[in-house]
C-alpha cells in the first residue's frame, strides 16, 4: 500500500505490515479502515488542533487591533488572519527567531 499526496509518494506499508495490521482489521475493511485513519490524523488530530491554536493565538489580537466581527467559519477565520499585515506563518517565525 502507497501513500501519496499531490502524486509523490510519502510512504509505503511493506505487505509484512499490512499483514500485521490485518491481524486486527478484517481484510475487506482494511482500505476503508486505512483511509478513515488518515483522514483522522490528518484533519481531526492535526488540522483541528491548528485551527484551536491558531484561534487562541489570534482572537486576542484581533480583538486588541479593533476587530469587531470575527467569522465562525474555520475557513473565513483563517482567511481574515492570513490577510492581517502582522501574520507570520511558521517559517517566517522561525526566520525571525520569534
Amino acid at each position: 500500500m502507497k501513500i501519496s499526496v499531490n502524486d509523490v509518494e510519502v510512504y509505503t506499508l511493506t505487505e509484512i505490515q499490512k499483514k500485521v495490521i490485518q491481524n486486527d482489521i478484517a481484510s475487506e475493511d482494511f482500505d476503508a479502515d486505512m483511509k478513515r485513519r488518515l483522514k483522522w490524523v490528518l484533519f481531526d488530530e492535526k488540522y483541528c488542533r491548528c485551527m484551536e491554536r491558531l484561534k487562541t493565538e489570534w482572537i486576542p489580537k484581533l480583538k486588541a487591533a479593533g476587530v469587531t466581527s470575527i467569522p465562525l467559519d474555520d475557513d473565513a477565520f483563517a482567511q481574515l488572519v492570513f490577510a492581517r499585515p502582522e501574520y507570520k506563518n511558521r517559517s517566517q517565525r522561525d526566520a525571525l527567531g520569534i
